[in-house]
Parts: structure tokens; sequence; C-alpha cells
């Protein structure tokens, strides 16, 4: 889904629930959708303050987590406490996390319905939800190493 239609998507799922669009909101919608790199709520607020100075930290949170319950973005916690944002995907599918520079990219691979399917028939669990991260060191920071070896 291109950016665009993913953003009239969120801004058209706000106006179902009755929240007013307001250029923050507009201002954050957009950089969820747009971002390839699961930004943090950090992240955004850095964004959306360069372009709306005076918006606060806690507006951006609201916000993020309003989104987050509507179901058009998928939060994924950390064992450090930090949480990253995915607005293009709002749904379970597999992450590369780089353990050096915490990137995360979404890798493109088929659908994991299959093994979902498989792992439901196998134990009887009835699955709800799911995460497959995999941690590793990304091609820039693995350069980076080999540069200054």
């Amino acid at each position: 889904m291109d950016v665009n239609a993913r953003t009239d998507q969120m801004m058209a799922r706000l106006r179902e629930e009755g929240y007013k669009i307001t250029p923050q909101r507009i201002a954050i919608v957009k950089v969820l959708a747009e971002s390839k790199g699961h930004p943090s709520v950090e992240r955004i607020y850095e964004t959306v303050q360069g372009v709306f100075p005076t918006v606060s930290m806690a507006t951006i949170y609201r916000n993020v987590m309003i989104i987050k319950a509507l179901g058009e973005v998928l939060e994924l916690g950390f064992a450090d406490g930090s949480n990253r944002y995915d607005g293009n995907k709002p749904y379970p599918h597999p992450h590369m996390i780089c353990i050096n520079c915490k990137r995360v990219t979404d890798p493109e691979v088929g659908s994991l319905e299959d093994m979902t399917q498989t792992l439901s028939a196998e134990t009887g669990f009835q699955i709800i939800s799911h995460r497959l991260d995999f941690f590793g060191i990304c091609r820039s920071c693995q350069r980076k190493k080999a540069n200054f070896q």
C-alpha cells in the first residue's frame, strides 16, 4: 500500500471513531505511514516538532496510543523497555532487528499463515497474534566494522 493510501486509511479510521482531525494528528499519522524504520515515540516527536515546534511529547504519545488502540499501528516492545511503531503493516509480521544500531526492517517473505495454521493444529492453541523477530547485525553495521579492522 502506498503512503497516501495508508495515510488516508488511518485518517478514515480516526474519523470513524469520532476523533478530530487536527494538523498535529495528521502530522503524526504521516510520520507513521511514511516510516520505513519503525520509529519510537521520541523519533516521531522530533519529526513532528520540526513542523509544530510547540507540540508536546504527551500529545505524540497519546495520539500514537489512540492509533494503536484502533489497530492502525503495530507496537514492538523490547526488553530494554523501548517501543517502536510500525504504521505500514499494523498486523503481525517478521522483523529484522540490528543489535548494533537498533534498526528495524521488514523482510519481504511469504505469508506465515501456513506456519500459524500448522502450530495451531499441532498444539490446539487458538492463535490470536504472533511476533517473529530476528536479531543480528545489519549490512551497514557490518561494513562499518569491516572498515575499522
